[in-house]
């Protein structure tokens, strides 16, 4: 398609030389027809930005014109010219495709003004296709690097250059970030893009298990070792030999715990729980903690020789309200993916709902986003996710914490902003107490003792 060229199709001559000659002023090259065959006939063989073409003409009229260029060449621009000009007419030609309709008599000027108007809305069109083809393209090949960590944002460019940098590395990493930031996924990554890419990646949630089962969990047990232990288990570090394994939520460790990792730190070996046989593994460790460590090492709550050996490589994540810039990216690529889960069409988020999405603080970063916009998928009844049920939802959110606050001193306020919390903790967690204290930020005989004092027991 030749931009800045123009196709006028027009059977009264003077007319069509007027407009001719008025848009030749404003600097586009304009080819003239006196009938739509003609016209039809050049423009196969050499398509233009924009046609012009008379509504009432024989024996071809505009809308039989219209049509064929769009069967043509879907993308070309159509302003239909009439005389008879009706709202009827207007509409049908507009339903049919058309950029603009206009009705005579018209100034030179008014159709100078309508047709810049067409050429700067086919620009920005261009430039939106163009961006969205380069981010396609960005995407998928993020996607193949990094897995599902999505963004274009400075800081998470940070992050994927962190990750390779340190990818070929054996080095232990500790991943820094709150709940919700995708420390797991930049765990996977670190494992995809190195060596031990073909050996096993095995992840271990260590908040959630009580010391003993932790301990088997990490070094296995052999048979009879505790009530219970029927046979010989081999633990994950014996499973990830060769291989990464991932830490997750080391910060909830206990001491007596933090003493066996650092030995295994330290010496790459160790012995089953009820067992005389050291082991010996390789195996890279990368840990993660949405916890600040170094607060913890001060109220003596965590080892510090632990603590560097796992930070020997730290890699931050940066929360969601920090990467707004994000936001439609990580929206786009979440609404594809519950589409190909399902075979459908992905729905779209209209532009006053993405502004919505930018400007909330996603507390619970993009695991807070990636729940919402399920969520709207199943409920939302058209293909676009407007900004009314967009706000619905996200001033939902919003009074599962604020219910009942009002015109309270601030220490009730307080108990009771923490009471709904721990009552909402519990809800999301189904009543595990180990998981709800892990989404709270505290330890379990903490919540039992908030619990009691609430009377949630």
């Amino acid at each position: 398609m030749n931009e800045n060229e123009i196709i006028v199709i027009e059977d009264n001559a003077s007319m069509r030389l007027g407009m001719a000659e008025s848009l030749r002023r404003d600097g586009f090259k304009v080819f003239e027809f006196e009938g739509g065959a003609h016209a039809l006939e050049f423009f196969h063989k050499h398509p233009v930005e924009l046609v012009i073409t008379d509504l009432k003409m024989e024996p071809m009229d505009g809308t039989e014109i219209l049509k064929r260029i769009k069967d043509f060449q879907p993308s070309v621009s159509v302003m239909v010219v009439s005389a008879f000009g009706t709202v009827n007419t207007a509409v049908e030609a507009m339903q049919l495709g058309a950029a603009d309709f206009m009705t005579k008599p018209f100034s030179s000027e008014e159709l100078r003004v309508r047709v810049r108007r067409i050429i700067e809305k086919n620009k920005q069109e261009k430039t939106l296709l163009r961006l969205k083809e380069e981010n396609t393209l960005l995407q998928d090949e993020i996607f193949k690097n990094y897995g599902e960590i999505v963004g274009h944002s400075e800081s998470i460019r940070k992050v994927f250059d962190w990750i390779d940098r340190v990818a070929h590395e054996n080095s232990t990493v500790l991943i820094e970030g709150e709940s919700g930031t995708g420390k797991e996924l930049v765990a996977r990554a670190l494992h995809i893009k190195s060596n031990r890419r073909d050996k096993p990646f095995v992840k271990v949630n260590c908040g959630a298990l009580s010391d003993s089962l932790l301990e088997s969990e990490l070094f296995g047990h052999e048979k009879g070792a505790f009530t219970g232990a029927i046979r010989q288990k081999k633990g994950r570090f014996e499973l990830a030999d060769g291989g990464t394994i991932f830490l997750d939520e080391i910060g909830d460790v206990s001491g007596a715990m933090q003493v066996k990792l650092l030995r295994v730190l330290q010496e790459k070996e160790f012995e089953r729980v009820g067992g005389e046989e050291t082991l010996s593994v390789d195996v890279r460790v990368i840990s993660a903690t949405h916890r600040d460590l170094s607060k913890l090492i001060h109220e003596e709550k965590f080892r510090e020789d632990l603590y560097y050996r796992l930070r020997v490589i730290p890699i931050t994540l940066p929360p969601l309200r920090e990467r707004k810039e994000d936001i439609p990216v990580l929206a786009e690529h979440f609404l594809k993916k519950f589409a190909d889960n399902k075979s459908e069409k992905p729905k779209v988020i209209n532009p006053a709902g993405m502004d919505l999405l930018s400007q909330y603080s996603w507390p619970g970063n993009i695991r807070e986003l990636q729940n919402l916009l399920e969520r709207l998928c199943v409920i939302s009844e058209s293909l676009q996710i407007d900004n009314t049920l967009i706000a619905q939802h996200l001033s939902g959110t919003m009074k599962n914490f604020t219910t009942g606050f009002d015109h309270l001193p601030l220490g009730e306020a307080l108990e009771n902003f923490e009471k709904n919390l721990i009552v909402h903790a519990l809800k999301k967690s189904d009543h595990v107490k180990n998981r709800a204290a892990k989404l709270l930020g505290i330890r379990t005989s903490s919540l039992y003792y908030k619990m009691e004092k609430f009377g949630l027991l």
